[in-house]
């Protein structure tokens, strides 16, 4: 796999450095995807994080049950309301997840240099020498020597609530390991990852399928987008195939960092958002500010990891434990978000844009040339925005992928339809779906008005997202701003100036 990256546009002054971050309308261009849990459910810490900077909230169904996450789901909805900031949902699928069992939830001291005993036997308690697993096949899939993490680090970022195993027999369904390092599990549920070996379970559960099967009969549900999360040797040797039919690319580097040498990881990180970049699909990093699952600042590491998540050309950036069961979850969205917008002052958006107009190649499609043009004019007319009207939000987030220095103000105009019992609008979901995509803001038009004005007194979509704008301070006096819209058959782009 090839590996590309951006390099920081040159020279950065020391001076700035210095220099207050300054608050703008739209604090970063990157997006911020905020897992909601046990610590940030309630209606008033779902407000706060919104105005921080989330426009992606993820409901994690590894843990909890679905009458939690409904009661969640109808916080956010109050709180979309009452601060009037558009979020779009992530749900995240259990998957083939191996799990340790500790029915009692004692904890569990592992020495170093002793035995353990990896069971499928449920009924078992879990002691020091024996800990029961959710998963028959182990013994057939391991052979001796291989390594087997097991622990909590994947919901909490810490070290010390893991420990790595060596395979050292294997006696019928039981796999019998050498413990490496000392450290107490402590918790009902623990993760098992057995570094570079296949694991024969399905991709989806049947509580997965009965949810795909549910959204394709609720009408726009169907248009459900889904993202591949890479988390393993496998992922990354198929990276390819699945790019192709995936929506978006997630990096659990948490997984990754189990099943790569660490070493490796970032080598995969650069050359998978590369990819995702250049056919124009989201890619999310994840597991940034573990720190800040218990603490107020991120360590110096993680920040600067954020920074160079976004110069490589992330497009979200999403929290887990941080904001999941973290003690601070708006503070680390803020945090975030003023790492990410600093980065993007000094990402080589040049750089970018000639690699992308490059794999495309020629004769560009005719939707691509719309777009790479959007970008370059607004680029030499040093625009403050782009404003993009789209139903479907396909030409907006072809604009994105050219990666303009300013935002992209995508208004999605709703579109008639008919079940032949009733005329419905729709467009709301797919100015959601948006929101995933670096420097992408959508909006969604009013339906009353038209996308230009025919007349003196006719106020137009444009007029009142031009109006929105000036009244935000995201658009002022004498500032250019590109279009892109349609105008009967065919697609425009052109240039506005506008007055005092």
């Amino acid at each position: 796999m090839q590996s590309t990256h951006l390099l920081i546009e040159e020279p950065v002054r020391m001076a700035s450095i210095l220099e207050p971050s300054k608050p703008s309308f739209f604090p970063a261009m990157t997006k911020i995807v905020g897992t909601l849990g046990p610590k940030s459910r309630s209606v008033e810490i779902i407000s706060r994080c919104l105005e921080a900077g989330m426009s992606v909230a993820r409901f994690d169904f590894s843990w909890g049950e679905t009458e939690f996450h409904q009661e969640t789901l109808n916080n956010l909805k109050v709180a979309i309301k009452s601060t009037k900031k558009l979020c779009a949902v992530m749900l995240d699928t259990v998957g083939p997840e191996l799990q340790v069992f500790n029915k009692t939830e004692h904890p569990i001291s592992l020495k170093a240099d002793s035995l353990v005993v990896l069971t499928p036997d449920q009924n078992k308690e879990a002691t020091s020498n024996l800990l029961p697993i959710n998963f028959g096949g182990l013994s057939k899939a391991v052979k001796t020597g291989d390594a087997i993490f097991i622990g909590q680090y994947l919901f909490t970022g810490s070290e010390t609530t893991s420990v790595w195993l060596e395979v050292t027999e294997v006696s019928g369904d039981d796999v019998v390991c050498l413990i490496k390092n000392s450290a107490t599990l402590s918790g009902q549920l623990y993760t098992l990852h057995v570094s570079q070996i296949r694991i024969d379970l399905p991709t989806l559960t049947d509580k997965d399928k009965e949810a795909r099967n549910y959204l394709s009969k609720l009408g726009d549900l169907n248009q459900t987008q889904i993202f591949a999360k890479i988390e393993n040797v496998e992922g990354l040797t198929h990276f390819d195939e699945i790019l192709q039919e995936a929506d978006g690319i997630i990096l659990s580097r948490g997984n990754l960092g189990i099943d790569l040498p660490p070493e490796k990881v970032f080598l995969f990180q650069k050359a998978a958002v590369y990819k995702c970049n250049m056919v124009g699909k989201p890619a999310v990093v994840t597991r940034v500010v573990d720190s800040m699952t218990d603490n107020l600042r991120p360590t110096r590491a993680e920040a600067t990891d954020v920074a160079n998540a976004v110069l490589d050309g992330s497009d979200a950036i999403l929290l887990g434990a941080e904001t999941l069961r973290g003690l601070y979850p708006v503070e680390t969205i803020s945090i975030v978000g003023k790492i990410c917008a600093e980065a993007e002052k000094v990402s080589n958006q040049d750089l970018h844009f000639k690699k992308a107009v490059k794999y495309v190649g020629e004769p560009m499609t005719h939707l691509e040339s719309i777009a790479s043009s959007a970008v370059r004019a607004a680029i030499t007319v040093k625009a403050s925005v782009i404003i993009c009207f789209t139903s479907s939000g396909r030409a907006a987030r072809l604009i994105a992928k050219y990666r303009p220095t300013m935002p992209v103000i995508s208004i999605v105009v709703p579109r008639l339809k008919t079940n032949q019992l009733r005329w419905t609008f729709t467009g709301a979901f797919e100015a959601r779906q948006c929101l995933i995509v670096r420097g992408l803001f959508p909006t969604l038009a009013d339906p009353r008005h038209p996308a230009e004005s025919t007349g003196g007194t006719n106020e137009s979509i444009l007029k009142v997202a031009l109006d929105h704008g000036k009244a935000t301070g995201v658009i002022k006096p004498h500032d250019h701003i590109v279009v892109c819209q349609r105008v009967g058959n065919a697609s425009v782009v052109k240039i506005i100036q506008l007055e005092d």
